[in-house]
């Protein structure tokens, strides 16, 4: 297993200096045909950022083998509109799909990159509320009926003919469908893109039943705002929750363990795709990355939910393995967001960055140079009122529609339990970030 280290470490040992260089030398390695990179983004749902433990061939072979954003976040914490985000590079104002039952209405980078020559694909979930048809931007499609949260028996689309309850686990058959289209991918002379959308860990979160014996003394989940004990605080979209009670205790550590268990399986199909990247000669020239759609609760802020600004909502394992730009695997601690996907794969694919993007491409962090952000943006519209926020990596400034605002400086609460917004020591960063926030929500 590869050894982590520090950006500032990695340009050390590499013998790179900040320019462009490294992205010169490295952007266009391969052989014949189309020798532009290859995309696949492997999307898990509801997945937190504390629970890579549990994938560990996938911390194996994507994020020790490149950069583990220590720092990343969606920018917005649902899936509907986080799927929007990635696909658009866009924040969910300009998109508009602002929660689970809109459609996404405008043109996103699969389209571009199917118009400029890639191979293009798409198994598992698309956004919510799509009914699973085949959608003309993908050469290769194998989709859920809508939403459907079934983890056994699923029905899917693929390539445009609807198969009825298919036997077997959801994780195991959209497995194989991402091998057969690896495999189909390869022998074409022409690049490949592929959104490989998986149900895990997503409630119900059943697990496969080879797993459900694992894990039978799962040590309990008790951070210091574990079921907080005054959140008084807080806007009055959270605070009128009362305190958990011992059944309900339970439940979010049985759906906890169950979250977990349903990784294991994800974490072993992970293992087969990029053994068949491998095989297929594809996998060093293929930009892969992992994340998750958003973060999930489980008893913080006497929260069970997704949706919040808090650190468990928009927080997210986010990793990207590509050895030509990232020859010496490192951890990266400024933000990156999902609005930052689309922006990349223009740049990679040699394709101009359309000016109504609201993410940045992350090939100049990655090659060392100067990154443009200080602060990122995220915004949701919940069901209990949108809220939006600006975060600097330690302070984060959050305003809710017709509640009280809040500030937490995160090195110092980095579990937000104390509100911090009419503390006098603040106030300046708290103006500061008002007003950036009120330019980025126009």
């Amino acid at each position: 297993m590869s050894k982590k280290i520090t950006r500032r470490d990695f340009l050390r040992l590499s013998g790179l200096t900040l320019g462009s260089s490294l992205l010169a030398s490295c952007r266009y390695p391969f052989g014949i045909g189309d020798n532009r990179p290859n995309f696949l983004i492997i999307l898990t749902d509801d997945q937190r950022f504390d629970t890579m433990q549990y994938m560990p061939k996938t911390q194996e072979l994507i994020f020790d083998q490149g950069v583990t954003f220590s720092r990343g976040y969606v920018n917005s914490p649902l899936c509907g509109p986080s799927r929007a985000n990635i696909l658009t590079g866009m924040h969910v104002h300009n998109h508009h799909v602002t929660d689970n039952k809109n459609e996404l209405k405008v043109g996103t980078f699969v389209e571009d990159l199917q118009a400029n020559g890639y191979f293009t694909g798409l198994v598992g979930k698309y956004i919510n509320k799509w009914k699973g048809e085949q959608r003309p931007e993908y050469d290769y499609w194998a989709s859920v009926f809508r939403d459907d949260s079934r983890y056994y028996d699923i029905d899917l689309n693929i390539n445009g003919t609807w198969h009825w309850q298919i036997p077997g686990y959801i994780t195991d058959i959209t497995r194989d469908l991402v091998l057969d289209f690896v495999q189909e991918a390869s022998g074409k002379l022409k690049p490949f893109f592929l959104l490989f959308a998986m149900d895990a860990p997503h409630s119900p979160a059943t697990p496969a039943l080879e797993d459900e014996d694992r894990y039978p003394d799962l040590p309990p989940h008790r951070p210091p705002n574990f079921n907080e004990a005054d959140n008084s605080d807080k806007p009055d979209s959270v605070n009128w929750r009362p305190l958990f009670k011992e059944a309900g205790i339970e439940n979010i550590e049985e759906f906890r363990r169950n979250q977990i268990l349903t990784l294991l399986s994800a974490d072993r199909a992970i293992e087969a795709i990029i053994n068949k990247l491998e095989e297929t000669g594809e996998l060093d020239n293929t930009v892969v990355i992992f994340l998750s759609d958003n973060g999930k609760h489980w008893g913080e802020h006497r929260l069970e939910s997704k949706g919040t600004a808090y650190e468990e909502s928009i927080r997210v394992p986010f990793a990207i393995r590509y050895p030509p730009l990232i020859p010496v695997p490192y951890i990266e601690d400024r933000l990156v967001g999902a609005v930052d996907i689309a922006p990349t794969f223009y740049e990679l694919a040699r394709l101009p960055i359309p000016e109504n993007l609201d993410g940045l491409s992350l090939v100049p962090l990655l090659a060392g140079e100067e990154w443009q952000r200080e602060e990122i943006f995220i915004e949701c519209w919940p069901s209990r009122g949108h809220w939006a926020a600006i975060h600097t990596g330690r302070y984060k400034y959050i305003e809710t529609d017709g509640h009280s605002a809040e500030f937490y400086d995160l090195e110092e609460d980095p579990y937000e339990l104390e509100n911090q917004l009419e503390n006098p020591d603040h106030q300046d960063i708290i103006t500061k970030l008002k007003d950036i926030l009120q330019k980025e929500k126009n």
